[in-house]
């Protein structure tokens, strides 16, 4: 379903557009290494089926998957590098306080296409290995509150550049776990409680998505090998031009090997144990770490104030959307 704001117009032409796109990924990645230390790595397009390297998101998404004749094996499109970045880590040799960035693509091919979800997915995935001390609730508020400030200072270097775009962000996070926000707002679904908390709250960090709430129900799904339930979350920004909360990163500390075997077991998928990455996870060969991925389009789309994802991306999409896109004036990349 495609929502088209009452009025609206592209700010920006076709051609300025592409400037903006490229003005934003080359100002937030630099702010984000700087706030982070990250230093960018190369990353992989595809992994090995049986690696164990792939994300499962909420465990329902198929991967796009082929085989290779000269390996001899079925390699899957990745959907994230949460587990890949990982293991880099190790084999890169990053010490704690650093960590990496990379250009991230996938495919979705289960998406449901709107205005703000697309079967390409581009976003920065990035990883940074910290220490046990490190593994709680204020360092990863501190570390949600250096992403805002990359955000914030990207959306106000991109406003200078560029002064018919009028985005504001609010510098000030909000802190709000899922059990709160159903105790606030129990007979709203767990969209409407972001859209009615994110409202008055213009930039919110939404923490501990994926186990079960007090009502039997999850707020969201998480796949149960990468992020730690009790230390993760979602930076939503309010988005005034389509009156909703706005996801643009998941992110949270990793899981260690404890909160790996507790996850697997409730999530009934203690099998995946047995794969190459969950085994070094379990015997504590890999680092503790924290880490996430932030959404491209989505930033892009924010701070341009774009109605569609496909003004600021190019993939392909279903009769009804070109339909509708084209009679609003909305030319989709």
């Amino acid at each position: 379903m495609v929502y088209i704001p009452e009025n609206y117009k592209p700010r920006l032409s076709v051609y300025e557009t592409q400037r903006a796109i490229d003005y934003i990924k080359r100002t937030f990645q630099m702010n984000l290494a700087i706030e982070l230390n990250l230093k960018r790595v190369s990353a992989p397009l595809f992994v090995r089926e049986d690696s164990g390297l792939n994300d499962n998101l909420s465990g329902v998404e198929r991967p796009v998957g082929f085989f290779v004749p000269a390996v001899g094996e079925e390699a899957q499109v990745v959907h994230s590098l949460a587990k890949w970045k990982r293991l880099a880590l190790k084999k890169y040799e990053f010490h704690v306080g650093k960590g990496l960035y990379t250009d991230m693509n996938a495919i979705r091919r289960d998406e449901d296409l709107d205005n703000i979800h697309s079967i390409y997915v581009d976003q920065w995935d990035w990883e940074k290995v910290i220490d046990k001390s490190m593994r709680n609730v204020d360092y990863l508020k501190q570390v949600v509150k250096k992403i805002i400030s990359a955000v914030v200072a990207t959306n106000n270097a991109l406003r200078y550049e560029f002064p018919e775009l009028e985005c504001h962000i609010y510098p000030e996070v909000s802190f709000v776990t899922s059990q709160e926000l159903e105790d606030m707002y129990p007979d709203l679904t767990p969209k409407e409680r972001e859209n009615a908390y994110v409202k008055e709250h213009p930039t919110t960090f939404l923490m501990q998505i994926g186990g079960t709430l007090k009502s039997g129900n999850k707020h969201d799904g998480r796949a149960p090998d990468y992020d730690d339930w009790e230390l993760n979350g979602d930076i939503l920004i309010w988005n005034e031009l389509l009156g909703s909360a706005f996801e643009i990163s998941s992110m949270g500390i990793r899981v260690d090997a404890e909160s790996l075997k507790r996850q697997l077991k409730i999530a009934n998928c203690e099998d995946r144990a047995e794969l190459p990455f969950h085994k070094m996870l379990l015997n504590d060969e890999l680092p503790l770490t924290i880490g996430g991925g932030i959404g491209q389009s989505r930033l892009c789309m924010l701070m341009m104030q774009s109605a569609h994802i496909g003004e600021v991306q190019a993939s392909i999409w279903d009769d009804e959307t070109i339909r509708v896109c084209e009679n609003a004036g909305i030319m989709l990349l």
